[in-house]
């Protein structure tokens, strides 16, 4: 996970609400079978837009309150920031293609980079 953040009640503010350019959160818990498939799409997308959008993790199970925040309600949610705004959610797991699409669409992108 060298190219994701973990992320905590403490941490999520500075490192997601107080960044410019777009993170992506991922709400997860270690229980949540969806979660443990999602992982490794994550970890291929964080190297791939590397130094274009941050890519995080929250343990709800850890982090109730930020999941509270946001209204988490089942996990993965993958939720979009742009200079502290959310600008888009996805609840459930999406397909590599479709999360890599979301992700070219937040920095201005309709190819891979």
């Amino acid at each position: 996970m060298k190219n994701i953040i973990e992320l905590n009640e403490t941490n999520f503010e500075p490192e997601v609400l107080q960044t410019a350019g777009p993170v992506l959160v991922d709400f997860y818990a270690p229980w949540c079978g969806p979660c443990k498939m999602l992982a490794p799409v994550l970890e291929k997308l964080a190297a791939d837009f590397a130094g274009k959008i941050k890519v995080a993790k929250l343990n709800v199970d850890e982090a109730p309150g930020r999941a509270g925040d946001y209204l988490i309600t089942g996990v993965p949610t993958l939720m979009l920031f742009r200079d502290g705004q959310m600008i888009d959610r996805i609840v459930g797991l999406p397909s590599p293609r479709a999360l890599q699409a979301a992700l070219n669409k937040a920095i201005g992108e309709t190819v891979p980079g």
